[in-house]
């Protein structure tokens, strides 16, 4: 009778640490996105810009497409903590787009922008070290 042995190469602590925590900053980093919005769409008067800006926005219509930029976000979120590797690259895909777009909202509010470029940094780094062999982490 023979035996075989299959191998396999165990997926480190780490590296499922920082894939969770790259799922847990998606969904809240979508959650800033979808309050941001709200409060844009809300207080509209409250964003106000130089007159010199490159970019003339309307705050509203902004506001709009972070709240439903911010409910994409969140999903991809929950699809990466699901162990989706079809997550992971969507999630990559979706923060690198919401770091860029976190530049056209540094005239209305730069502390905050700046904070949520950091987070999707951090996001994208979380998920580019995770290598994916384990699937359900």
């Amino acid at each position: 009778m023979a035996t075989t042995t299959a191998t396999r190469s165990e997926t480190s602590g780490w590296a499922v640490g920082l894939a969770s925590f790259a799922g847990f900053m998606l969904i809240i980093i979508g959650a800033f996105q979808f309050f941001e919005g709200l409060a844009a769409i809300l207080k509209d008067e409250f964003f106000v810009v130089g007159p010199h800006y490159a970019y003339h926005l309307d705050v509203t219509a902004y506001g709009w497409i972070n709240l439903i930029w911010g409910a994409i976000v969140c999903a991809t979120g929950f699809a990466v903590i699901a162990g989706k590797t079809w997550g992971r690259v969507v999630g990559i895909t979706v923060i690198l787009i919401n770091a860029m777009v976190q530049f056209f909202y540094i005239p209305y509010y730069p502390l905050w922008a700046v904070l949520l470029i950091g987070l999707d940094v951090a996001c994208i780094w979380a998920l580019t070290v995770y290598n994916g062999h384990d699937p359900g982490y």
